[in-house]
Order: structure tokens, then sequence, then C-alpha cells
């Protein structure tokens, strides 16, 4: 397993002010967003170039790109829908799938109430996305449904986690690595990252 910290110095400044519990639904919306495309980059270091021939205004040259029809982002819901429109600014081509999980309140335990995914998930790199990290419970049975395809690769992408996170993520999935802007100090008796964003599903939407 593979952790990766984005501490680019932009990352942790919109992640700071994302911290703040007076940021507006539409700032914190918008923060999302932005730390998202940012960390994308990070991300999709590795992905997969092709040569192409372009033409310049003054002559035709050999370029390089990504076949994005082979990415597929796959959103956690509610949350990961923020996540998720950040990096399709980046990489607007990418397919698109849906997990809809939640968490019991009692047990903390994730279940699927919807999945839906482009075909063909064997030829394609997975990217699920989630804002946070916590008990790792909904990751971990995401990635999990995901492996029944047999995909190329699976990436996690969350804006933040915790070490009880990453130690169940690590201990299912050993192979996935884990991409975050910050790993932050434990959780709660909740379930909840402290000190953490609060609940960003409610923070996106503007619901409580």
């Amino acid at each position: 397993m593979a952790l990766h910290v984005v501490d680019h110095p932009l990352v942790q400044h919109k992640l700071t002010l994302m911290r703040r519990k007076e940021a507006s639904t539409n700032s914190f919306r918008r923060l999302v967003r932005e730390v998202s495309a940012m960390m994308a980059y990070e991300v999709l270091r590795d992905v997969a170039l092709h040569e192409v021939e372009v033409e310049t205004p003054l002559e035709r040259t050999a370029g390089h790109a990504i076949d994005g029809k082979k990415l597929v982002f796959i959103s956690i819901l509610r949350a990961g829908t923020g996540i998720l429109d950040g990096m399709l600014e980046v990489v607007p081509s990418a397919r698109v799938g849906h997990i809809g999980l939640y968490r019991d309140p009692k047990t903390l335990i994730a279940v699927e109430y919807y999945f839906k995914m482009p075909g063909d998930l064997h030829e394609r790199d997975l990217i699920v996305v989630d804002p946070l990290l916590a008990t790792g419970n909904s990751a971990i049975a995401a990635v999990e449904r995901l492996r029944e395809y047999g995909p190329k690769s699976i990436k996690f992408v969350c804006l933040l986690t915790c070490p009880e996170g990453v130690a169940a993520m690590t201990e299912a999935h050993p192979e996935v690595p884990i991409y975050t802007a910050a790993v932050d100090r434990e959780l709660d008796d909740r379930g909840y990252i402290l000190p953490g964003l609060g609940d960003v599903g409610d923070r996106i939407f503007g619901t409580k």
C-alpha cells in the first residue's frame, strides 16, 4: 500500500479555508472542487500516454495524449460528487460511475443502495473518490464491489483521512493506493475525523 499525501502549498492553503466552520456552502463547494482538481494532477501522474500527431501553426509534430475514456471516476454518493466535479474539470472525457452507500448509524457499517457503472470495467483504470476516509467501511465496501469486475487498477482519493482509516483500508485492500490532502489526528466515538471538516455532504449541499 502506498499513502500519498498531496502537500502542495495551494492544496494545504485551500484545505485550511475549508476547515473553517464559518465557510459558506458556496465557498466550501468551490474549494472542494478546486482542491480536487489540483489533487488530480498527482493522482494521474503515472497515467499512460500514447503518441499522437498534431499540426501546430508552423508544422506537424508528435505529441502525447491520455486516453480519458479508459479512466473511470467513481463517486461514492453523495459527498463524492464534490470531488468528482473537480476531477472532471481536469479530465472531462473520463467515464463516471456511482456507488450509493450509507453508514448505518448504530454499526457504522456501509450499506449499498445504488450501483451504476460504465461497461467493460476490466479494461479500465478506476479512481474511487470520497471526501473522507474515516472508519474506512464505505471505501472498503466500494473497492470490494469493484474488484468483482477485475479492473486494470484501482486508486482511492479523499480530502482527509486518519490513522484508523488508513489502517483499515490497508488491511482490507493493500494493493490500493490512497491519495489524500492530510492525515488528521483521530476518529471520535461517532466515527468523525478530528479535527476534520465536519459532515462534508451537509457542507457541500447545505443540508443538516
